[in-house]
């Protein structure tokens, strides 16, 4: 590793790298690497040294969310969430190279650098270091989350939320660059199914081809149906997207395949509900003479994010960054379930959204260091 001193922000963010979190959706059963319990092990120790009330609030068997409050002398009367995720995507290289941390050329190297523990590193020291700074806040509390299961199926954040936690504002760490984001798209999977009847391939014409037929509605769904969608667009997100990522049927050559399912990625615009976009595909389809139903959703409510920026503590927020106007992300967070449970929410953190998930993921430890330097003066402005 190149010789380089580093803050503490850094050397925590290096040491956090070097525990291995991966969600357990993309491991087998039992694998070491798997889960975010170490990290959130070594989290609660500092927490409670730097005088942070601990808690760890049960998800699944073995994995839990970690709450490190820094209570107010009296009744909270308000309380701002810093909330990133603990666990990250795996990687071809388990655990060689992306659990080592590496410094070159001003650059912290690993799986997580941005994706999220810098925004980790960044906000846990944020509350840490105002803790230890001075006296405590008379009415506010300060909740640092670190939450389970983000990467796949937002776990963590949808446990928090049914518990009935409640924020005033929650800043969801995910990797914006340090830009206060105030909206991003919502994300809806969904199957569908063509029903053909099923013949011998030398007398096709016995029987209906059910992959010809999907073949029509996924040619309609990415030309007509796409162009349908750039219609309405919003301010900072633009227009709605769809993609058919999957497709499947038939079973051998000579057979006319009685079945074919596709699975299609459907992002959505703040004001757009579930059960709406499935209508309105439906729909589409039947005014095209096409014949497909849908077979299931694959994924929970996860609903667009569209914050008010005017909120007091957004406008804090954005001015303790000098930004003029809140940005929009189109990627799905967190912060999208928390806002459905009623939680003022933005996404904040340092890194780019470029390098998530990379074979060579790393931040830049100069942003890094800036994230943690913002976060602070944020909330000691709020005390």
């Amino acid at each position: 590793m190149e010789r380089q001193s580093l803050t503490r922000t850094g050397t925590l963010l290096r040491e956090l790298i070097a525990l291995p979190s991966i969600n357990p959706a993309f491991l087998p059963p039992g694998n070491p690497y798997g889960g975010e319990q170490r990290v959130a092990e070594f989290l609660a120790a500092q927490a409670r040294r730097a005088g942070l009330d601990v808690e760890f609030q049960p998800v699944a068997p073995g994995r839990a969310n970690l709450l490190a409050r820094m209570s107010p002398r009296g009744p909270v009367r308000q309380r701002v969430l810093l909330a990133p995720h603990l666990d990250t995507v795996g990687g071809n290289e388990v655990p060689g190279v992306l659990f080592s941390p590496r410094v070159v050329r001003g650059r912290l190297y690993g799986r997580g650098a941005c994706d999220t523990k810098g925004s980790v590193a960044a906000m846990f020291l944020a509350v840490a270091e105002t803790a230890r700074s001075g006296p405590r806040s008379t009415h506010t509390e300060i909740v640092f989350a670190g939450l389970v299961g983000e990467e796949c199926g937002q776990d963590g954040s949808r446990a928090l939320a049914a518990s009935g936690f409640q924020a005033d504002l929650a800043i969801v760490g995910e990797p914006t660059g340090l830009r206060v984001v105030t909206a991003h798209k919502g994300d809806l999977w969904l199957k569908l199914e063509t029903r053909g009847r099923a013949a011998h391939g030398a007398r096709p014409e016995l029987g209906r081809n059910a992959v010809h037929e999907m073949a029509r509605v996924v040619d309609a769904l990415e030309t007509e149906y796409a162009t349908r969608l750039r219609r309405r667009r919003h301010p900072l997100l633009g227009h709605a997207t769809i993609n058919v990522g999957t497709i499947q049927g038939g079973r051998q050559p000579n057979i006319v395949p009685d079945e074919c399912v596709i699975a299609i990625d459907r992002r959505t615009l703040p004001g757009e509900s579930d059960r709406q976009v499935k209508s309105a595909i439906l729909s589409f389809l039947r005014s095209r003479g096409l014949r497909a139903r849908i077979t299931a959703t694959e994924t929970h409510p996860c609903a667009a994010l569209d914050t008010d920026p005017g909120l007091p503590l957004v406008q804090r927020l954005l001015g303790t960054l000098q930004q003029p106007q809140p940005a929009g992300v189109h990627y799905f967070s967190d912060a999208g379930v928390l806002a459905a449970a009623g939680i003022p929410s933005v996404l904040l953190g340092p890194g780019d959204i470029a390098q998530a998930h990379t074979a060579d993921e790393w931040i830049s430890l100069g942003q890094l260091e800036r994230g943690r330097e913002v976060l602070q003066t944020f909330l000691r402005s709020v005390l």
